[in-house]
Formats: C-alpha cells, sequence, structure tokens
C-alpha cells in the first residue's frame, strides 16, 4: 500500500517541516539513501516538548515525545523527496532520551517513533535502532531522533 494512502486512512496530517535551529541540512541524500538530521518533539505552534523522562515526564508522555519526532522526521522525509511513496525502507533510527541518571525504559520511549514507522510504511518501517540516554538535549527537549532511509529504485 501506498504510504501516503496509509497516512490519509490513519487520519494522520503532517506538520510542516521543521526548520533547522542551527547551521546545518534538515536531510542529505547520496548512494540512494536519504539521511535526516536529528529533530525534536516540535510541535505546529513552534513549542517543543521539554523536560526530563524518568522525572517531570512519564514514559507515556516520551513515547508521546518521540511520535511527534517521528511525525517530524515524515514531514522531512515528504519535503526530501516529495512523496512518502519513495521510501523503500527505513534502515536505522537513533533516539537519544533526555532521562535521569537512573531512568531505562529509553527503549520504550522511542517505540513512539518507530510505532509510528510502522503504522505508516509496515514491516519496512521497522528499522535496525538504538535507543539511548543523553544528560542533556538541545533546548531543553525531552526526546531528539535522527533516521537512516532507503529510496526505492
Amino acid at each position: 500500500m501506498s504510504a501516503e494512502k496509509r497516512l490519509a486512512e490513519l487520519g494522520i496530517t503532517l506538520p510542516t517541516a521543521p526548520t533547522p535551529m542551527a547551521n546545518y541540512v534538515p536531510w542529505r541524500i547520496g548512494g540512494g539513501l536519504l539521511f535526516l538530521s536529528g529533530v525534536g518533539p516540535r510541535r505546529a505552534d513552534g513549542g517543543s516538548i521539554t523536560g526530563v523522562v524518568g522525572d517531570d515526564l512519564t514514559v507515556q508522555q516520551g513515547y508521546d515525545a518521540a511520535r511527534l519526532c517521528g511525525l517530524n522526521l515524515l514531514a522531512n522525509m515528504q519535503s526530501a523527496l516529495g512523496s512518502l511513496d519513495r521510501v523503500d525502507t527505513i534502515l536505522k533510527v537513533l533516539g537519544m532520551v533526555r532521562g535521569t541518571p537512573e531512568f531505562g525504559h529509553h527503549p520504550e520511549v522511542i517505540n513512539g517513533c518507530t510505532d509510528l514507522f510502522v503504522e505508516v510504511f509496515g514491516d519496512p518501517g521497522r528499522p535496525a535502532r538504538s535507543a539511548v540516554g543523553m544528560g542533556s538535549l538541545p533546548r531543553g527537549i525531552a526526546v531528539e531522533i535522527e533516521a537512516v532511509v532507503l529510496l526505492r529504485g
């Protein structure tokens, strides 16, 4: 099934592709791959989900932040490619969670992004993945995620 049609079936409207916060580009294409810069959980109003998972944010709130990162990554994919139907496979995701030193549920948080990718792309949306903890992230955001995508043909 078309990823674009699947988005519509799910009732998902992608946000406007976020603009970089510093001196970098949101994506690069090379060798049949799309490399997506890390994105945070930026809302349509320009605000972001901030905080520390395991302290002032629950695992569910972290999951929701990671899902928002996934929506922003999909928006960047669409911006880069013109259509999500050009995506063959989500190859790799690196998820970074701002958590307390004793927090250990990073994989459950990053599932917010990868669950979304599987909803949209099916099994090709299930990436190789790392989920790691960070003491800080830019501007106090709770989650940052980057991805590498294999393009069709």
